[in-house]
């Protein structure tokens, strides 16, 4: 899973970091930041999709890391 963070729609709310503090931290003004590449471990999945679902802004959104298929 990788995920990527738009850091000028964060409107600092700081739930992201409540749910997965392994992978947002916060500033000194409550504004999150990804903490590292934005590769998730599996351990932290769940915590992160948590944090995903319940940002209000919707700052936070999974890469598609798929290849795509072509139909033959």
């Amino acid at each position: 899973m990788k995920i990527r963070m738009d850091r000028t729609v964060c409107d600092g709310f700081g739930t992201c970091a409540r749910h997965a503090p392994q992978s947002f931290s916060l500033d000194d003004w409550g504004y999150a930041s990804l903490i590292g590449n934005g590769s998730v471990p599996e351990t932290d999945r769940d915590a992160v999709r948590r944090a995903i679902l319940d940002c209000p802004v919707h700052a936070i959104t999974e890469v598609d890391t798929q290849p795509e298929r072509t139909a033959i």
